[in-house]
């Protein structure tokens, strides 16, 4: 699993005028909620870069003046026209306590319906998954092995490991479509 880390300091004001001032000086307001005491503080939007644009899960270490926090971005909110980073929520980590994260889906197999001419529609970019941080997946392997043209794969064809999926087992999460030259050769064939 990768680890970003983020330096923060602790915010003295919590109120709009400050937090504008501060994101005037490149820094993003920021919570870290879900540990013995909420923490208020403000980190620089530069750091940000690399966890908010990447497909990727990732743990977020965060250093608050010293202290060191294990923790996931649980939210981020962006200016609607200039898309400076306005807030970020952070929740920390407990090694006993599942955590709820969206995870990239990795299609795996080969497709006998792809290999004459289908074409992979993915539903689901990514999975909504529970689990302890230690059990994390990267990512959610989806085997579309022996998919033929104009069949689909399910969240419940999928095994998880060590996780929970958080959606509906007839949720579907790609399927093999049949090509317009395919379908218009079936009919001329009928």
């Amino acid at each position: 699993m990768k680890t970003v880390e983020v330096v923060g300091f602790k915010r003295e004001d919590l109120g709009k005028s400050y937090a504008k001032r501060l994101r005037l000086e490149g820094l993003a307001p920021c919570v870290l909620y879900g540990g013995e005491e909420t923490i208020h503080f403000a980190a620089p939007m530069i750091l940000f870069r690399d966890i908010v644009y990447t497909p990727e899960v990732c743990f977020v270490e965060l250093n608050i003046e010293g202290t060191i926090k294990k923790a996931v971005l649980q939210d981020v909110q962006f200016h609607p026209v200039s898309d400076v980073l306005l807030h970020a929520d952070f929740l920390e980590l407990k090694d006993d306590k599942a955590v709820k994260m969206e995870v990239p889906v990795k299609f795996v197999g080969s497709s006998p319906g792809l290999m004459v001419g289908g074409k992979l529609v993915s539903k689901l970019r990514k999975i909504k998954v529970k689990a302890l941080p230690a059990n994390m997946p990267e990512n959610v392997e989806v085997s579309i092995e022996g998919l033929e043209l104009g069949k689909s794969v399910r969240i419940g064809d999928i095994e998880a490991k060590d996780y929970e999926i958080l959606y509906n087992s007839s949720v579907t999460v790609a399927s093999i479509a049949i090509p317009r030259a395919l379908k218009s050769a079936q009919s001329k064939g009928e």
